[in-house]
């Protein structure tokens, strides 16, 4: 009598696309990350932390100092001296490699609470020319900035750069000659422009030009030319998926755009890497767990640049990351390209996954 009647209920019983989504990771996740996962799970489900980007363009010199009060610290400028102090414990001077902080941008100022600590940050104020202080953003995201190393007078791409919390952080750098930021979605750009407007002067925002190209095609708009180029891929956005119904990519009317995730990212990066000069930079990043979105996707890129292109490319090593961060994040170490910050309960960052490539 209890059983469900097809012809009684007008829809089958609506499984939630978060329970969808934990069901995949699950299984998935289970066997890529093993005896870590129930931990990285839990985390998904807790409430994620953040990081406060300073924003080097507004007027606001007595907030690092409100923020230290509270017991935050900028955790790139502090990375270095615990990395030396660090080094000096495992190894003589003698050995001492090289400095580990060269290819650390020391413009960009993020602060974070300590590992344990979740106080969270008050919202961001302006200051007497509208300006906001600072921007609040998952800590994590800066880390494909600072791999990218973007140099004085760079041409710099960032490819799907909405909602822009990356594309703000390349600006703080001060080293942008041309920044293009680009995303397919028009609505995503437009909280783009209310990112720049609300963060930037008019004259840095007079270096950056907004588009919204289909990011596949980038490299017959303008190929060959940017000394640095971020990738920041969409992606299955685990946490928002695990916790969110609202735009959940798991709904069961996304099945078919979920599958083609992989190759729609491969695609991308392959129009990064061609948008990349000889010697450029490509950053490839993802808020995912999942290796077929991330070490998969660089290393059929990697075969198609060779094989179709006749491109060959370098992957960077940035194994510095986990000594240089390991105090704020947590790092998977069984990546086989790139790095993966996983989110952990006393540090609830990520996940981000990112990888550095050179076209030669």
């Amino acid at each position: 009598r209890h059983r469900h009647k097809e012809k009684w209920a007008t829809t089958a019983p609506r499984i939630p696309s978060t329970r969808l989504a934990l069901h995949h990771f699950d299984t998935s996740y289970g066997l890529a990350l093993g005896a870590l996962w129930p931990s990285v799970r839990a985390a998904l489900l807790c409430e994620q932390k953040y990081g406060a980007l300073l924003n080097n363009f507004a007027a606001a010199d007595h907030v690092p100092q409100e923020l230290e009060l509270l017991n935050a610290t900028d955790f790139i400028s502090e990375a270095p001296q615990k990395a030396r102090l660090w080094q000096q414990g495992m190894m003589t001077q003698a050995e001492m490699s090289p400095p580990l902080c060269t290819s650390i941008s020391s413009k960009i100022k993020c602060y974070t609470f300590p590992r344990g600590d979740i106080t969270r940050f008050r919202p961001a104020r302006p200051d007497a020319l509208g300006l906001l202080d600072y921007y609040l953003m998952d800590a994590a995201s800066l880390l494909p900035v600072l791999a990218l190393n973007v140099q004085p007078d760079d041409f710099v791409l960032d490819l799907c750069a909405a909602p822009g919390g990356k594309t703000l952080a390349l600006l703080q750098t001060g080293f942008c000659g041309h920044l293009a930021a680009n995303d397919v979605s028009v609505s995503r750009t437009k909280r783009l422009y209310q990112i720049l407007h609300s963060y930037v002067p008019r004259e840095v925002r007079d270096t950056v030009s907004v588009t919204s190209y289909d990011g596949r095609d980038w490299d017959q708009v303008e190929g060959g030319t940017f000394h640095k180029v971020l990738v920041d891929v969409p992606c299955t956005t685990d946490r928002h998926s695990a916790m969110e119904e609202d735009n959940n990519i798991f709904h069961r009317r996304r099945t078919k755009e979920r599958q083609m995730l992989p190759m729609l990212q491969l695609q991308l990066l392959m129009a990064g890497i061609l948008a990349a000069k000889p010697g450029g930079d490509v950053v490839y990043s993802t808020c995912s767990l999942s290796p077929l979105q991330n070490e998969c996707v660089v290393e059929r890129a990697l075969d198609i640049a060779q094989t179709q292109f006749n491109i060959s490319i370098h992957v960077e090593d940035l194994s510095h990351f986990r000594t240089l961060f390991q105090d704020t994040f947590s790092f998977f170490l069984d990546c086989r390209l790139g790095e993966l910050v996983l989110p952990h309960l006393t540090a609830n960052f990520g996940p981000m996954y990112f990888c550095k490539l050179r076209r030669m």
